[in-house]
């Protein structure tokens, strides 16, 4: 059983070894998915498209062999990306919709103001029933702030959107026990109950594909946390989207855990808070048994500077990860309240926001993600 074929919001991504051959992109493969895409819309579908082939589409233009060196990659993401929207655009063109590139980045969603900035645009698009055309913005991004491929910006997209259900359109048509490549009778594993058991078997990508096996069943184990399943499709097999949404066993389904939606699912999402807060025995009791919030008083150090309003990451006396919340108050403020109760906050710092330092309303317990 495959819950999840039938919803409403959909993230499509499409990874350059679908989009790419030798030469440049493939129209015929883009004119194929946009036909689906717009069949789900006529069937009152909602779908956001991750799409990747910018720095291939480069590669083709420029007639460069793929590059080793992020600067030479983002020049050919900044290339081909007009390249890849005028060719969606092209694919659109037959069913009347119309299509819109948006560029993100990791720090776009790592801060609250950015993510909710992201997420009014796209709900935005889609009322105007407009398809986003989504990747990630190569020619800004570095190391540290990266998603590292297109497959992890589809999980979060995915998050971002609250959609029901992640699509990822591949070379290989499903997840096999062994690599087929290697040994032609392996078997296709259609449906994966826990991603952690299966990760071992992730093996390399195509040459044109920077994310592999390992990155997509990466990216079903971070949509899966927040609810959303996940379904590996082959890219290149006509209609398989439809196919697969009407039941039929195809590819392979990743099925999802409890679903938190919203804030929760943003805070479990963040690549990198900002800082931590080390907690006493009682504080960690009081977040796990009881739905408390963090006050001052249960805190025992402080680490890493960030301002009010970004994200903590909130660990045990043994540095175990209890889970991740919003401070109320900038990192030089918690040190001069920790340890200290609610009631001294204002005396101490002569004001006080809140008597909580992280609220229960604001934070996501490890447990629960």
């Amino acid at each position: 059983m495959r819950p999840g074929l039938s919803a409403r919001r959909l993230v499509v991504k499409v990874g350059s070894a679908v989009l790419a051959g030798e030469e440049g992109l493939d129209r015929e493969a883009m004119g194929e998915i946009a036909r689906q895409v717009a069949w789900l819309r006529e069937e009152g579908r909602e779908v956001v498209l991750v799409s990747s082939g910018a720095v291939a589409a480069g590669m083709a233009l420029m007639g460069l062999p793929r590059p080793k060196d992020m600067p030479k990659k983002q020049a050919l993401a900044a290339i081909g990306q007009p390249l890849l929207m005028a060719l969606w655009r092209e694919a659109f063109a037959p069913s009347g919709l119309r299509v819109a590139q948006v560029l993100l980045t990791a720090e776009d969603l790592s801060l609250r103001e950015g993510y909710l900035n992201a997420k009014a645009t796209l709900r935005a698009l889609l009322d105007l029933g407009v398809v986003p055309i989504i990747n990630e913005n190569d020619t800004v991004a570095f190391h540290e702030i990266r998603f590292g491929d297109n497959d992890q910006l589809s999980a979060r997209v995915a998050a971002l959107v609250e959609a029901g259900l992640l699509l990822l359109l591949s070379d290989v048509d499903a997840l096999y026990e062994e690599d087929p490549k290697r040994n032609p009778g392996a078997r296709a594993i259609l449906e994966v109950e826990d991603v952690e058991r299966v990760l071992a078997l992730a093996g390399g990508g195509n040459p044109l594909g920077s994310g592999g096996m390992r990155s997509k069943l990466l990216a079903a184990r971070l949509a899966g946390r927040v609810g959303i399943p996940t379904l590996l499709l082959p890219g290149r097999r006509p209609g398989a989207i439809l196919e697969a949404l009407e039941g039929a066993p195809l590819g392979t389904y990743f099925h999802a855990k409890k679903r938190y939606r919203g804030e929760k699912a943003w805070l479990y999402g963040l690549l990198r808070p900002r800082g931590e807060l080390l907690l006493d025995a009682g504080a960690v009791r009081a977040l796990k048994e009881r739905g408390a919030s963090l006050l001052p008083a249960g805190i025992k150090e402080v680490r890493g500077r960030f301002s009010r309003g970004e994200a903590v990451r909130l660990l045990s006396e043994g540095g175990e990860e209890v889970g991740v919340g919003l401070a109320n108050y900038a990192s030089e403020e918690i040190d001069r309240i920790r340890g200290r109760r609610s009631a001294e906050i204002e005396a101490i710092l002569g004001y006080r926001y809140t008597e909580e330092v992280v609220h229960r309303d604001h934070l996501v317990l490890k447990e629960e993600a």
